[in-house]
């Protein structure tokens, strides 16, 4: 097992608060090949999701289950990656990759998403511990309270999971536990540069405004689980297998293979699109 990539104040923190900033966690080169996989493979655009929220204005994502070898893969897979979800994970069984979503929130047409837990969506999955579920965003493109970075309740992991409902074609936490939580504890807005990481807690409350800017929000979120963390209603495999780590310089310098092949969630499978859970 390779040593953590967190310092003990980064897991400590993570454990008081719900979430923890990850600076510079790509280099440049690295975002440059992801965003150019999104961009110029084509796959990506074409097997992307729109949803509305309550406004009715779009965000589109494109949501995929098994890791594969392209560059959104291997960073999944990198050791990197790995070395700091691994020790936030309340398990010593071996992490699995549950999804990836590619977040594309165009300027001035970018939806919101409402208040919510991951977990929230999850449960319905009947995944048995929030504690081994976490999500890691990477940012592709600068996110800025303009654009609609991601908002968080700081510390609103430990209310344990909220009841949830729908609001437009997502489902958000009930707004009054929501409301009592703004009240109680800080919100912060998540700025980050591009190759900035987010990593965060399945029942973290949090929300991300419309993009109401000249300038897009793009960026990768992957949620992992521990192997020990059985869900009993979810349909998708790669929850259940262990990732097989690959050396960070994969994602620069392995060869690559199309995306074309990737598992996509599809729209028209209504009970996997309100259960699987966005940002």
């Amino acid at each position: 097992m390779k040593l953590s990539g967190l310092s003990e104040q980064a897991i400590q923190s993570y454990g008081s608060d719900g979430y923890i900033f990850i600076r510079n966690f790509l280099s440049g080169g690295e975002v440059a090949r992801l965003s150019q996989t999104a961009l110029g493979d084509g796959v990506m655009i074409n097997n992307s999701l729109d949803l509305n929220d309550q406004s009715g204005k779009k965000t589109k994502l494109s949501l995929w289950f098994t890791p594969g070898n392209d560059p959104f893969g291997y960073l999944i897979k990198s050791n990197k990656m790995l070395s700091v979800v691994r020790p936030l994970l309340d398990s010593e069984s071996p992490v699995c990759h549950f999804h990836s979503k590619l977040m594309q929130k165009e300027p001035k047409v970018g939806g919101a998403w409402e208040w919510h837990q991951d977990y929230g969506y999850w449960y319905k999955n009947q995944f048995m511990f929030p504690d081994q579920l976490i999500s890691v965003m990477v940012a592709l493109t600068p996110a800025t309270k303009e654009n609609g970075c991601i908002e968080v309740i700081k510390g609103s992991h430990k209310l344990g999971r909220v009841n949830h409902g729908f609001a437009g074609e997502q489902v958000g936490a009930d707004m009054v536990m929501v409301n009592n939580a703004l009240k109680t504890m800080d919100t912060v807005h998540c700025v980050m540069d591009a190759g900035d990481a987010l990593v965060f807690h399945s029942n973290l409350l949090h929300r991300s405004a419309a993009n109401l800017s000249d300038d897009p929000r793009w960026s990768i979120i992957s949620c992992f689980s521990s192997q020990s963390n059985l869900a009993y209603n979810e349909t998708s495999e790669s929850w259940r297998q262990p990732i097989e780590e690959v050396p960070n310089d994969a994602i620069l310098n392995w060869e690559t293979e199309s995306l074309a092949n990737a598992d996509f969630l599809k729209k028209e499978n209504d009970p996997a699109l309100k259960d699987t859970g966005w940002e």
